[in-house]
Formats: structure tokens, sequence, C-alpha cells
């Protein structure tokens, strides 16, 4: 029976070889772009949850009385860590840490035997490697951070400056040519499943000996981890930690307040309200799940549709099987046993879709992303497979199988009401995810255009920066006058900023301020060619100069400064807290940080001796002679600064990265957005072909009385025009909230015009009129005599 069943699919799929083909491509291509998103979407839900406690891994952020309310930051004070495990009993493991993406840890220069290698490390407390698994390879946990001298590196940098991953505790590793440090373990390289990139880890203890103000709980920076013993309630101890500042401070209720968040939860939950865990990247996950289950949809639907509209074909033969005696649950299992197999055909098809575009896939979202049969891949495509081919399956087999064998036979059954507004609802439900799609991809391309073309308030094209290291080190302002010689270079500063967001953070002071204020400012230390090095523009006043040596106890501000302050003319008043500073001019507001985020008070200080030391330097290149100048400047750099090879970043580059998520979700959408229409029209030229077949003898009758091939085309086509005139009518208010939902997230936004959304249903309907005029206008021109001979 099994294998008679199977013939009976076999030879239905083979006699509408039309039919098979339109939903071999769109279940295929909707299968593999489920699969895409599905290989993407478990790669992020995974990111960061390998750590062996990760259920009581957690971070401490600090809520930071701001504006009326709360503003959380990642900074902590340097002892809490460790006063934390101190006082705090259901505190197992606590580490401080300074990552590598934090104020000039972008690299450093490793040198073994005279090899110099440019690597990216962080500075972490002796539990470390107790609290993450970072796959400890040679090295005890308990031990490796305990001796300051000593560096754990990963098995791919071992490779680099040994050659090998064995035997290599108590090696010797320099550090910048000043300072050695004994290999004290080993650990696998760091992969797409940790949201934490490094090469090496060193303690924090040596870490604190270079920059001692960390010591002091008023100054806020490094980060702080904890692993909560077993049992412990997060709840109950995030209500004991919430006063922990409020108690080292006499009770003031306007003191930071502390909150742990489970670490691996801060990856797709990384964005907080007013000190409350309120999203982030989860959002993408949801947009591009809820995608991939709309493209699944839109192919199933298709299935459907056809399978339905070939119904009228197919009727003779259900009506012989009932007339013999086929009950109605055997043509159900045979109509959704063609389902699932032409379900299964499609992801065999998919599966080497999946295959050739997971290279590109990858290069888009900037994954590792591999198709591996895991068991729970495995899971996943077998439910996917039964869900698709059961969904897409169920309604032609329950239609089919209805109908009246007398009926049929005496050709008397007719198309009913109920299946044509079924039929027409399904497409115009097609056509409104495909519209609403479309809408969404143009909503954030004009945002990010928006972003790209704004003018930010500075001048971010041609300018590089670099780390201040090595020799530099020693005399930076001189460094710097020998750099303005080279031809190409128009001008050069030093900073303790690249201009996207890396910036101290300090209270902002004034005379006059009220008591419970708890206004913020970032905090850039500059020399006095920064403004033009940038292209910053001073409203009041002026910038620094090295014309007046007072100019190191004074201040320049933004307007958002001078606002915060009350200040209408801020020049010659004063900001505490770094001292007291004389205001002595206000640049205009520029966007330090990605348009998510408003412009907030910004305060200029000079370098001081002991104080925000200089930590890159910034180089405005001649446009059109880069290639040139920066051959110039690496050839000077090698010679000045020997073993410190030239490592620089152009600021449009950095600033672009920002906005590396929107670009993705961009592109993704793109592609998606594509498929979703291409399947779409598969299925409309599907029954725009069924339609015509069936009509064929009207046609040749209406063409003997005289109607054009116009009318005819009209005819066959108002039906199915007029359905995806619902389906827009429908999208675009749908449309509408959901891109307005995305656009608040950006303080600084474009606003929603009429033409994005009018200019996408014409692009709908245009579309689909193309796609059945292919067929409307070939059944148009049939000859009537050939029309009229068919039975």
């Amino acid at each position: 029976m099994l294998r008679h069943n199977l013939v009976i699919i076999f030879r239905g799929l083979v006699r509408f070889k039309r039919t098979f083909v339109i939903n071999l491509v769109g279940l295929s291509v909707g299968l593999a772009s489920a699969l895409l998103i599905f290989l993407w979407v478990n790669d992020e839900l995974s990111v960061d949850k390998f750590h062996e406690k990760n259920e009581r891994l957690f971070q401490v952020m600090t809520n930071v009385p701001a504006n009326g309310g709360w503003n959380t930051v990642v900074d902590t004070p340097g002892p809490l860590a460790q006063t934390l495990a101190e006082e705090m009993p259901e505190i197992e493991y606590a580490a401080a840490v300074a990552p590598p993406n934090w104020r000039g840890f972008d690299g450093f220069i490793l040198t073994v035997d005279k090899q110099n290698i440019k690597a990216t490390g962080e500075y972490a407390g002796k539990d470390y490697f107790q609290m993450f698994s970072y796959g400890l390879m040679q090295g005890e946990a308990k031990q490796v951070l305990t001796d300051k001298n000593s560096i754990v590196i990963s098995d791919e940098l071992a490779m680099k400056l040994f050659s090998t991953t064995e035997g290599l505790v108590g090696k010797t590793i320099a550090i910048n040519h000043e300072r050695e440090y004994m290999v004290s373990g080993v650990f696998a390289k760091t992969t797409t499943a940790s949201s934490v990139r490094f090469d090496f880890v060193l303690p924090f203890d040596t870490y604190l000996d270079v920059t001692p103000w960390y010591k002091e709980w008023d100054n806020f920076g490094p980060h702080t981890y904890l692993v909560l013993r077993e049992g412990t309630d997060p709840v109950a101890f995030n209500a004991k930690l919430k006063t922990f500042f409020q108690a080292r401070n006499n009770g003031d209720k306007n003191a930071p307040q502390l909150l742990a968040t489970r670490y691996s939860d801060n990856y797709l939950h990384g964005n907080f309200e007013n000190g409350v865990q309120s999203g982030g990247r989860i959002a993408y996950v949801n947009l591009f799940s809820a995608i991939g289950l709309f493209i699944l949809v839109i192919a199933s639907i298709n299935f459907m549709n056809l399978s339905t509209a070939k119904a009228a074909v197919r009727t003779k033969e259900v009506g012989v099987k009932k007339a013999l005696g086929a009950g109605r649950k055997r043509l159900a299992i045979q109509f959704i046993g063609e389902s699932m197999l032409m379900t299964l055909v499609s992801l065999v098809v998919a599966i080497g879709l999946v295959v050739l575009a997971l290279p590109q896939f990858n290069i888009i979202t900037g994954k590792e992303l591999a198709f591996t049969l895991t068991p729970q891949l495995v899971v996943a495509l077998t439910g996917i497979t039964l869900v698709t081919g059961l969904v897409a399956g169920s309604y032609p087999a329950m239609y089919l199988s209805g109908f009246n064998p007398v009926a049929v036979l005496k050709g008397k059954l007719t198309t009913s009401t109920g299946e044509l507004w079924v039929r027409k609802g399904l497409v115009a439900f097609q056509f409104t995810l495909s519209i609403v799609l479309i809408v969404s991809v143009f909503v954030v391309y004009k945002q990010i255009e928006f972003v790209q073309n704004t003018n930010l308030g500075y001048e971010k094209d041609n300018v590089i920066y670099f780390e201040i290291e090595g020799r530099v080190k020693e005399n930076a302002e001189t460094f710097l006058s020998e750099i303005k010689r080279i031809p190409g270079i128009q001008n050069a500063a030093s900073t303790t900023s690249d201009m996207t967001g890396h910036n101290w953070s300090v209270g902002l002071n004034w005379e006059g301020k009220a008591n419970d204020d708890k206004a913020r400012a970032e905090l850039m230390a500059v020399n006095s060619d920064f403004l033009s090095t940038v292209g910053l523009e001073v409203k009041e006043g002026r910038f620094f100069s090295n014309d007046f040596v007072s100019d190191t106890t004074r201040v320049v501000v933004n307007e958002a400064a001078a606002k915060a302050m009350g200040f209408d003319n801020a020049i010659g008043k004063h900001v505490k807290g770094l001292g007291d500073l004389e205001i002595i001019g206000v640049v205009k507001d520029f966007h330090l940080e990605s348009f998510h985020e408003e412009v907030k008070p910004q305060l200029f200080v000079m370098h001081r001796k002991h104080f925000a030391p200089p930590s890159l330097i910034m180089a405005r290149l001649e446009a059109g002679k880069e290639k040139e100048t920066l051959q110039r400047l690496a050839a000077f750099y090698k010679t000045y600064n020997p073993g410190f090879p030239l490592d620089y970043t152009f600021l449009d580059d950095e600033y672009q990265a920002l906005y590396t998520s929107e670009q993705r979700v961009s592109a993704l959408s793109k592609y998606f957005a594509g498929l979703a229409i291409l399947i779409s029209c598969l299925g409309l030229f599907g029954l725009a072909a069924f339609t015509a077949q069936r009509r064929i003898k009207e046609i040749g009758i209406r063409k003997i009385l005289g109607s054009s091939d116009f009318g005819i085309v009209r005819l066959l086509s108002s039906d199915f025009i007029r359905t995806i005139l619902v389906a827009i009518v429908i999208a675009l208010p749908l449309s509408y909230f959901i891109t307005h939902k995305w656009l608040v997230g950006f303080a600084y936004r474009i606003e929603l015009e009429w033409w994005f959304f009018a200019g996408s249903g014409c692009l709908a309907l245009l579309i689909a009129l193309f796609t059945v005029a292919l067929q409307t206008v070939r059944a148009s021109r049939t000859n009537p005599t050939e029309c009229l001979k068919q039975e």
C-alpha cells in the first residue's frame, strides 16, 4: 500500500510539471531562507551561554542619577569586586576587568626573540578563569593570574609567537618593549560564541600599578563580574546590592545604585531605560524570526493556492476513487503525502542552497556559521519539514477529499464562493507581508542614509587615528610637530577619545547648582590643535591655545553642557569637580555617539602632566593623496618608533562601525524582502496560469464575439489587481506602525513621509501586474479556434 501511494504521488507530481516546478522553487527558497535565519538566530541566542557557570555569572552595572532618572553604565570603581566578595557571602567569585575594547586597549606589541606581534588583551582579576570557561589548556585556573608578572595567552597567539602550544608555561614575553611577563597559561582562542574577543590576559593588579586612580572609589572605569553561590536568589541579591553605595555615603538617596544582570543576557538585552533592562539586539532576533516565519508561510500559501486551483483537473480522479470505495481519510492522506514529499524534496534542494549561500551570508552577518547536522539542527529540520508539509497540504487535502463523487462524475461540481474568498484572502495575506517588508527595507535604508549624510558637527573624512605607544609616549608634542612636516598631513592633534563615544564620564558641577541635580558630562582631554584637526566649530569664545599657559586650568564646553548648567552666556563661568576651571569657549554640539543617543554635555580640557595624558594621535590627510601620505607616515613612524608598527584607523570607518547592526539588518532585509516578493509572484504566476486555463473556452468565445486582446487581459487581471489593492490597504498602516516603532530607537531620525508607503504600494502593484500580465497576455493571443477545440 505504501509503494502504491508513493507511485500515485509521484505520478501526480510528474503530471503537473508547471505546478511542481513553481512549488519546488517557492518551497526550496522559503525553506533555505528559514534555515539561514535559524542558523543566525540560534547563534545569536547562544552567545556567551557556553560558560559553565552561566546561570550564576553576573555583571554589575551602575545606575547613575541623571536628568531626573537613571543612566545605566557598565563602569564601576576598581575596588568594587574585591569589596563585594569580602562583604557579601552570596558571592563565590568576583573579578574586576579592564576589557579589550576599553580606552586604548586596541593593540599591544608582544615581542619574543625580536619578533613583534600586535595583539589585543585585557586585564582581569585573579578569579577570572574560575568564572569564565575560556578553555584553559595549560595552567591552573585559580593560579594563572595571581602573579603580577604573569600572562595568559590564546593558542592562536602562542602559535604566532612560539610556533607551538605545548610547554609554554614559564616562557617570557615582552609587552610594548617595556616589561617582561611570564606565560602562566594557554587558553583556546575565543570565537563568535563569545561577545568579547582577546588574545591574552594580564593580572588586574598590574593595571592598577599604572592607573592608581582606579583604586579610589570616586573613579569609575573597570567592569565588575560576579559568580553567585548555588541557591542564591538573584532578585534578593539585587535588592541588597542596590543600596551598597547609599550605605557607603551616609544613606544618600541620590548616590549611584548597583544592579547585577546575568552576563549572558547582556548581549541580547543590553539596552536600559531609567535603570531597567529594556531590550537590545533581541529586537533583531525577533524581527528575523518573524521574517523567516513569514517567508515559510508565503511559500506554504503558494502550495495551498495552486493545489486548490488545479482541483478542477483532479475532480474526476477524486470522483472515481470515491466511487470505488476510497474514504475521505485515505484521500486526505494521499494529498498530505504529496505535500510532505514535495516539502522533503524542497528541503534537499534548500540544504544545497544554504551550503552555497552560507559563505556570503557569513560575510553579511559577520558570523562564522557552519551547516553541520547537530541534534538540534536535525530536530529543527524535522520540525520545519513536518509543519510546512502539514500546513501547506492540510487545506488542499480537506478540500479535494471533500468532493461529492456523484456531482463530480456528473460534471456538476462548481467552484464555491468560499473557496474563491479563501484563495483571494491567502493571496492578499502574501502580498501584505511582502509590502510590509518593502516598506521596512526602504525606511531602514533612508535612516542609514540619514545617519551617513547628516552633518555630525565635525569632519570625519580623511582623518586617521592611532595609539600613542613606545617613544611617542615620551613627548607626544614633539612627535606631532614632526609628522606635521610630512607632505599630505594637513594637521595633527593628541586626544583621549576617537570621537565615537570612548570617553570618561564625570559629574557636572558649577556654582549655583542644586544639591539634587546629578547632571553628568563626557570628558575629553586634548591639545590646542584638536579643534582644527577634527573640524569642530566654536560658537562663543575661543578654543585652547599654546599662547596661553593658563589654558591648562580652563575648560571648553559644548552647547549641551552650557544648557545643562543654565548658562545663557557661559564665557567666564566656572566648572568645578576637576578643579576650579574657567569656561573660555563653547563649541557647537556634535555627535560623539551614534544617533541612538542624544547629544550629551561635553567638557574639553588640556592634557596635564598627571591627569588624562594623551592616548591617541589624530591626523587629517589631504584629500586625494591619502595613499602616498600614509606611506610616508608609515616610513617615518618605523624610524621614529622602532618595534611598533603603525596601526591606524580611519575615523569615518569607526563611525560606520557604530551602525554595524543596522547595516546588517538593512542588507539582510533587502535579500529576504526580495525572496518574499519572488515567492509571492511565483504563486501569482501559477494562479494566473490556472485561471487562464480554466477560462480558455470563455476566452475563445469572447474573441469570436469581438473582444480585444486588451479586454481579455483586463478581464483576467481584474480579480488579481483588486486582491493586491486590498493587500496594499491592509499593509500600509501595519508597515507604518512597525517602522515608526523601529525609528523610536533613534534620538535623531527621519520623518515618515507618505510617499514611502505610496511608492512601496505602487511597486508591489507593478510587480503583481507584470507577473499576471505574463500569463494573461499569452492567453489573450490564443487562437479562438484552438480554445474551442479543447475539452
